[in-house]
């Protein structure tokens, strides 16, 4: 099930890019002479319209657009020949793509937001239903060593004479612990889909910037996975969009930088034998989750997709701007070097990442 969730969101989400360029396409005038769902070869012709072939494909991780006058090498010329249209349609041809991954993403996080995720909350609402969980272990610390873990969910807590906190929430965990120093006390928690229940020992200086009140050292968070109303989730998509882009921004800079450096860190970098443990985690929370990475995946094929590596639309963009630069088509060959040399980064790029997926398996 969770092999059909990655596919499913992988060809969803190529397919909704290569629709952005059939749309676009259709809209200036370029000739679009196949929509294929899946890669070939060729599984079953749909049908034909307005001279565009419908296609499903045996390769089923994608899907792809082929325009009329696309390859450098193709001799297809003249009327609806996408070498032929002007530069600027031919960049909006290929920006269209990049666009309709972030309006998926916007109407994933819509719909994941009304399916209910996981979210921080300061305080409980009335009837509103919240997790206590760890964000953090400090390591060494009491919690630590009965093996807790940051993502654990907090399910109860006691002392010898059987009384509990007010109310499972941070404050009131916080303020039973640290009125319990060096007292007995009995812990459960979920670990790793099992409920596991120790004793733990409250301590002075287990958290250094609180050294003289009692704790176990763990950070703890409320999370909820109450749906919201449509109008609110419309208002936060902008923001989950947002800072989706932010991530996905700050990672890559992060990877750039390492690279600079002859070391690029590719450790953290998910391909798609990782998606399936992701995925699968994510299911684990509900579906909401599951739709809340989806749009997190489409905001990194905005972003990838975007680089000026050639063979992606951003290194087609890239040649483009170079072209109206000095007003004049780029050779042919360099084109076809400069396609080979992207293709052959590609494909170093994704042996190294599922190199590391496939490495994390046996960790």
């Amino acid at each position: 099930m969770t092999i059909l969730f990655v596919v499913l969101i992988l060809v969803f989400l190529i397919v909704v890019h290569e629709l952005g360029h059939f749309i676009a396409a259709k809209i200036f005038g370029v000739k679009v002479e196949e929509f294929g769902i899946g890669y070939p070869p060729r599984a079953l012709l749909l049908g034909t319209v307005a001279g565009t072939e419908y296609t499903i494909n045996w390769i089923p991780f994608g899907g792809f657009v082929r325009l009329f006058g696309e390859e450098v090498d193709s001799g297809q010329r003249g009327r609806g020949s996408f070498a032929d249209s002007p530069r600027w349609k031919q960049a909006v041809v290929l920006v269209a793509g990049v666009l309709m991954n972030a309006i998926a993403a916007w109407v994933l996080f819509i719909w994941a937001l009304t399916a209910g995720v996981p979210t921080v909350v300061d305080q409980l609402q009335p009837n509103e239903h919240a997790e206590l969980v760890a964000s953090d272990v400090i390591e060494g610390s009491p919690a630590a060593a009965v093996g807790i873990a940051a993502g654990d969910q907090i399910l109860s807590l006691s002392d010898q004479s059987g009384d509990v906190p007010d109310a499972m929430t941070p404050d009131a965990f916080v303020a039973f612990v640290s009125s319990r120093g060096g007292e007995l006390l009995t812990l459960s928690f979920m670990h790793d889909n099992a409920t596991t229940t120790k004793t733990v020992i409250p301590a002075h200086a287990v958290n250094a910037d609180t050294a003289g009140r009692p704790a176990i050292g763990i950070g703890l968070v409320l999370i909820t996975n109450e749906a919201l109303p449509f109008s609110q989730a419309l208002a936060a998509s902008f923001t989950a969009t947002e800072n989706s882009f932010i991530i996905v921004w700050q990672g890559l800079w992060e990877i750039l930088k390492t690279a600079a450096h002859g070391a690029p860190d590719l450790t953290n970098v998910v391909g798609p034998v990782g998606l399936v443990s992701v995925v699968g985690q994510a299911a684990q929370n509900g579906f909401g989750q599951v739709l809340e990475l989806a749009g997190f995946i489409s905001i990194n094929l905005v972003i990838v997709n975007l680089l000026p590596i050639p063979a992606l639309d951003g290194g087609k963009l890239f040649v483009l701007i170079i072209e109206a630069v000095l007003r004049r088509k780029a050779p042919k060959l360099a084109i076809q070097l400069l396609n080979t040399i992207g293709v052959a980064l590609i494909i170093l790029l994704m042996v190294t990442v599922t190199y590391h997926d496939i490495a994390r398996l046996f960790v």
